[in-house]
């Protein structure tokens, strides 16, 4: 039974994501093996409150998205996204960035970074209602439905490129599961760093402020610009991974 959601007054339909659509990053196997097909989560795109707000965000060629990911288990792991990467801006020694806020529930992000053939950082953030977690460029990223709540959250991201699934479906998932015992390294990543643990925080430089509705940005949009051009915003991306 699909989800619906209701934005600016207009009921949403949304992009289905299916047990099957993950069959290469599930970690239980042998229960993937066992059950038929079902729906997973639900990914709301090009969202706005009026048309006159979608005309600027597309001008400034930016997306506004809702995804709804209700609770449950894969086999012994916890609920999750597909997980992706962004490409590299052109011209550019980095990659796009992208920023959530918790809407309803609680979200467990997982961030790892690449550098050739190694993972050289993972990252976890833990976020409740109204908080922020930023993914700084060159960072995949895996979010996780750890609760026994509805995770709503909202994002925003520049629209000029595609996302790329299959770093994640080659390497069978993330660095890192999240089982119901706990965070497993995935076998096939070698040398994996341990875990990090990051605080969900106020990025004032982006506009950013944890209970503060981030949708609000459309009426700032320079404060958005870090999304596409975050070659500009190195200092501020490094900071925020060191806290």
């Amino acid at each position: 039974m699909t989800y619906n959601i209701e934005f600016g007054g207009v009921v949403r339909d949304p992009d289905v994501r299916m047990l099957h659509d993950m069959k290469e990053v599930i970690s239980d196997r042998e229960w993937f093996d066992s059950v038929e097909d079902f729906e997973l989560y639900y990914m709301f795109r090009h969202l706005s409150m009026s048309e006159a707000e979608l005309k600027s965000i597309n001008k400034q060629h930016l997306r506004y998205d809702i995804t709804v990911i209700p609770p449950g288990m894969l086999g012994c792991e916890f609920i999750k996204t597909a997980g992706h990467y962004h490409p590299n801006v052109p011209g550019q020694d980095l990659s796009y960035p992208e920023v959530y806020q918790v809407l309803e529930g609680e979200a467990t992000y997982l961030l790892q970074k690449h550098k050739v053939d190694d993972i050289i950082d993972v990252v976890v953030i833990k976020a409740g209602p109204g908080d922020i977690a930023l993914i700084p460029p060159d960072y995949g990223h895996v979010t996780i439905n750890a609760s026994d709540e509805t995770l709503k959250m909202a994002n925003w991201v520049c629209c000029d490129f595609g996302s790329s699934y299959a770093p994640f479906r080659d390497m069978e998932g993330g660095a890192y599961y999240l089982l119901d015992t706990g965070f497993v390294k995935n076998h096939r990543y070698e040398d994996l760093p341990e875990l990090r643990y990051i605080t969900p925080l106020d990025i004032p430089e982006f506009g950013l402020e944890c209970g503060r509705d981030m949708y609000e940005l459309i009426n700032d949009p320079e404060k958005l610009r870090f999304l596409k051009e975050p070659q500009d915003f190195v200092g501020v991306f490094e900071s925020i991974l060191t806290i």
